[in-house]
């Protein structure tokens, strides 16, 4: 069996990520950090994923979330350019 997730933040992180949960003006980032702060918690990634937020989402996801995180900091929570829908054609100019 795999090791569990394990997030150990310092005092400047924990207080980067809370601010972010409470303060940011992007709703993603908001969950994206009450995430992290409950794993970093003790929390695993399976309950999070299943009762911790307010939408339900794969524990994969949450796994994604804490290793971007961990490898690029805040800037890894972040949805990265050209994700998202395509506009089906582009407008001559």
């Amino acid at each position: 069996m795999p090791a569990s997730l394990k997030l150990n933040l310092t005092a400047e992180q924990r207080e980067e990520l809370e601010q972010i949960r409470d303060h940011h003006p992007k709703t993603y980032m908001r969950e994206r950090a009450a995430a992290l702060l409950k794993i970093a918690d003790g929390w695993s990634a399976l309950r999070v994923s299943r009762e911790g937020l307010l939408k339900r989402r794969h524990p994969d996801t949450l796994y994604r979330w804490v290793h971007r995180y961990l490898e690029e900091g805040v800037e890894g929570l972040k949805i990265r350019k050209g994700r998202g829908r395509k506009p089906a054609h582009f407008p001559c100019v």
